[in-house]
């Protein structure tokens, strides 16, 4: 075996001014509170860490980013290589005129929040999606009728060789729930558009949003979020009820009773039993409509040996 190869990963790692956290656990940041840990866990310092991190890693180390892992579900065996989570130096909110400023750390609800009480409406729609800018990006996270493709007028990224890029919404490719974007793309940050609207105005509209969620989704349980997206002329919530899958369990993880689109950790569920869950789900659903559902739960990382219907 080569020396390289007797090396633990983060012994062949560069210097950095952040943190760099070996076999660091993930489940607790995680909304599904399951997974194992990330080989490394790294935390830029600043943009300029991070730039220095990718231009001069080793090229075959691969790189997986992450938010506040709202729409994510790691797997039991963890997750090879780099895991890069970016923190608060990367969640800057500024308002001006009708554009705000939003770093791909930001959570979505506090750059609603930001919008809403600088008087600029259009962007309510992000205090219903759970997570952080970068995600949203990623995948044209939306919600109430609206998405990221919808207000962008552009954003910030940086490439798995350290290159820096701003990119056009026509260069990212956005369709519903979707982004053309590179898998190596870390996206750093997002310029949106709103309308000048009276700050009561669309607080009252946030209100309703929040209403609207805490009635009809199990926004209290360990979720993540919408498990499915939506297949084209159908709701997926409707297409999993009416397989009779409402209520459905496999070990510790449920189908939401409230909103069968969501999957629920009971307490002791593994990632395999949501995963399982949801591929069972899969399964009936197609049975019963002929409609395969596409996940828009991003899965990551590695199955533990032996889990039956998983692949990595």
């Amino acid at each position: 075996m080569s020396a390289r190869h007797n090396l633990r990963l983060i012994d062949r790692l560069p210097k950095v001014r952040g943190r760099l956290v070996p076999d660091a656990p993930l489940a607790a940041n995680t909304w599904f509170r399951v997974g194992g840990p990330a080989e490394v866990l790294f935390r830029p310092a600043d943009m300029a860490d991070l730039t220095e991190f990718l231009t001069t890693k080793p090229a075959d180390v691969p790189v997986t980013v992450i938010g506040v892992a709202s729409n994510l579900l790691v797997r039991d065996g963890g997750v090879p290589g780099v895991v890069i989570r970016l923190g608060r130096p990367f969640a800057d909110v500024a308002v001006k005129d009708d554009q705000v400023y939003a770093g791909a750390g930001a959570l979505d609800a506090n750059v609603a929040e930001s919008c809403a009480q600088a008087g600029l409406g259009g962007l309510e729609f992000l205090s219903g999606v759970p997570g952080t800018i970068g995600g949203a990006l990623r995948m044209n996270a939306g919600a109430y009728g609206a998405e990221i493709k919808d207000v962008l007028s552009g954003a910030a990224v940086i490439d798995g060789r350290g290159h820096h890029l701003v990119v056009t919404p026509a260069e990212l490719d956005l369709s519903y729930r979707h982004s053309g974007a590179p898998e190596d793309w870390v996206f750093l940050h997002a310029t949106l558009k709103g309308v000048p609207e009276a700050p009561s105005t669309v607080a009252a509209r946030m209100a309703d949003i929040q209403a609207k969620r805490q009635a009809s989704q199990p926004i209290r349980a360990r979720t993540g979020g919408s498990t499915f997206a939506n297949p084209p002329g159908h709701k997926a919530w409707a297409l999993i009820d009416q397989a009779g899958c409402r209520g459905l369990t496999r070990g510790g993880a449920q189908v939401s009773e409230l909103h069968t689109n969501f999957l629920i950790n009971r307490g002791d569920a593994t990632a395999a039993d949501l995963e399982g869950l949801g591929e069972e789900v899969r399964r009936r659903v197609f049975e019963t409509s002929g409609i395969a559902l596409e996940w828009e739960i991003k899965r990551i990382g590695r199955p533990l040996p032996g889990i039956a219907g998983i692949t990595p």
